[in-house]
């Protein structure tokens, strides 16, 4: 066998199990958490000190939770009153452990990466990952808005960073995205408070950040396009909006939110 046989041999396998990666996100967005953790199990049996595998199971949980506590339904995410109402949900606390067990070793396996080499792109994204995990979990599922702005501003931090380091690591943009509308959507007087490195508070920088992911982001293109979906009814773009929602029920057919997100999305049009 030639001298480098073994390093394709590993290279090859580093790809597919990448692929796996991508495989178990495309389980959490047609809601199948059982194949999504079944691919987890694999990959991290091939890979245990890869921090992205225990990332992307805190996803898994995370999605799941959500999805039981109804989170993900189109009424929660665009409504105000909803997302910063003071009604009180019941998270699942074993789900809640497990969920931040996974958290805490992606990051552990991440700083391992991190004193070996300060700029490794994917202990960086594993961290942007799981503390905006962190601040998703805070914010809409224990409703502490203000204490998870810690966490967004961390994910933010590892974001600028990866970019720096990659500036086509497309994913990382969809955090740097979504700072800057949950910036720019921030009444005048609070955002004079929350300050973010290299964030503007712009709507439009936004969009476009989360389109760029939409359109190559390896793991979160679809995640992006769900975000913009948000946005463009937020801000009145309804076309947009059903554009979007068609792809992504075109293309996620296990996931029945994407569906009737889109229907209640159509009747409201068709009535005006």
């Amino acid at each position: 066998m030639p001298k480098f046989a073994p390093i394709l041999l590993f290279a090859t396998a580093a790809c597919l199990r990448a692929d796996q990666l991508g495989d178990a996100y495309g389980k959490l967005y047609n809601l199948d958490f059982d194949g999504a953790h079944r691919i987890l199990d694999d990959y991290q049996a091939h890979a245990p000190r890869d921090p992205m595998g225990f990332s992307v199971r805190a996803a898994a949980y995370l999605f799941f939770e959500m999805d039981r506590l109804h989170i993900l339904e189109g009424e929660f995410l665009t409504s105000d009153k909803r997302i910063g109402g003071n009604e009180k949900l019941k998270p699942d606390p074993a789900i809640r452990a497990r969920f931040f067990e996974a958290v805490t070793k992606a990051q552990e396996l991440a700083d391992e990466r991190l004193k070996s080499s300060a700029e490794d792109p994917q202990a960086l994204f594993a961290y942007c990952l799981t503390d905006g995990m962190r601040m998703d979990y805070m914010a809409a599922v224990e409703k502490k808005q203000l204490r998870s702005l810690t966490f967004a501003r961390r994910s933010h931090e590892f974001a600028v960073r990866l970019i720096r380091k990659d500036p086509g690591f497309a994913d990382a943009y969809l955090t740097t995205g979504l700072t800057e509308y949950l910036v720019g959507s921030l009444p005048f007087f609070v955002r004079w408070f929350v300050r973010f490195d290299q964030v503007q508070g712009s709507k439009d920088t936004a969009v476009e950040r989360l389109t760029r992911v939409a359109r190559t982001g390896r793991y979160l293109g679809p995640f992006a396009k769900i975000l913009l979906s948000i946005i463009h009814v937020r801000e009145k773009r309804p076309e947009q909006a059903r554009l979007l929602l068609g792809e992504l029920s075109r293309d996620y057919p296990g996931n029945h939110l994407f569906r009737s997100e889109l229907k209640k999305l159509e009747l409201k049009m068709s009535r005006k």
